[in-house]
């Protein structure tokens, strides 16, 4: 029993040793560097964003349609005069609740559903990954157009199509790590002093796939945020009443040879928003991966 008692300690010391030593090897690399700058100002964007806007972003001023950038207007304004910098500074609070909200909702069904089909195996793994394989046949963007077309147009809406489409890459993902994990000797030590399956699946499996989750829904928050502008765009997304990128880049299409700025401004802010969270995916992959620590 000691003996099986040691080899746990020894795996938890490892473990607590890696997590401690992450941030400072993570601000060291110069990827997941600019990519927390990046999001870092968005944050902070996103919190001050009523303070930090200069106008309301709802504010209509119909004699100042599509007004091209000046002092007064850095970034011109829409087709009902509205202030683009005003709204895109609004709407970046709601891209990051967007891509964080459904990430989170994505991972916590995926990883559930990846435990249970990596550690108890048989017939139970095989119902789950049948049903996963099923989700997967289904083009995302095609399931996502028709859960909106059945609940209609919001945000709430479009988090919850998104979620149900989005989970099945933590899934496999998941279980893929359990698969390797629980053959390992700690596990057979845990198993051989008695634990119970649940402290071993939360206590000794699943902190062990802690790195490959935060790398895979680091980068997996870009997509909510594409997803959910390219539904905007073809007027499934955001209502009229609600400020998002994708929203702005759907009403100033049509706009786009005579205002160019309704539209590229707004894309800007998506692609460095997500250019941010994909570079630091990366540096987490750098930190995190043994391969490549050295």
């Amino acid at each position: 029993m000691e003996k099986y008692e040691d080899k746990l300690k020894a795996v938890s010391a490892e473990v607590e040793g890696l997590r401690t030593g992450t941030f400072k090897r993570l601000v060291k690399n110069p990827t997941a560097l600019i990519g927390m700058i990046i999001i870092g100002f968005a944050v902070f964007v996103g919190i001050f964003a009523p303070y930090l806007a200069p106008y309301d972003p709802f504010a209509m001023s119909l004699p100042r349609s599509h007004e091209p950038p000046s002092l007064e207007h850095p970034l011109g304004t829409d087709f009902f005069g509205r202030d683009i910098l005003s709204r895109i500074i609004h709407g970046t609070r709601i891209s990051l609740m967007m891509g964080v909200i459904v990430v989170a909702i994505r991972a916590g069904i995926g990883i559930i559903l990846g435990l249970i089909a990596g550690f108890y195996r048989g017939i139970v793994e095989s119902i789950i990954m049948r049903f996963t394989d099923a989700v997967i046949a289904f083009p995302a963007i095609v399931l996502a157009l028709a859960i909106m077309a059945f609940r209609g147009q919001g945000l709430f809406n479009v988090m919850i199509a998104l979620s149900v489409v989005g989970w099945t890459g933590y899934a496999r993902l998941v279980r893929g790590e359990v698969l390797s994990l629980r053959e390992r000797e700690y596990i057979t030590a845990a198993r051989a002093l008695g634990m119970r399956d649940f402290r071993i699946i939360f206590r000794h499996i699943l902190p062990n796939c802690f790195a490959s989750i935060v790398i895979f829904a680091t980068v997996g928050i870009a997509a909510p945020i594409i997803s959910e502008a390219g539904l905007s765009f073809l007027g499934l997304g955001a209502r009229s009443d609600q400020v998002t990128w994708g929203f702005m880049l759907s009403t100033g299409r049509q706009y786009l040879r005579d205002a160019w700025w309704t539209v590229t401004f707004p894309g800007l802010a998506i692609m460095f928003i997500v250019l941010g969270f994909n570079l630091l995916g990366d540096g987490l992959r750098d930190v995190l991966d043994p391969r490549l620590r050295e």
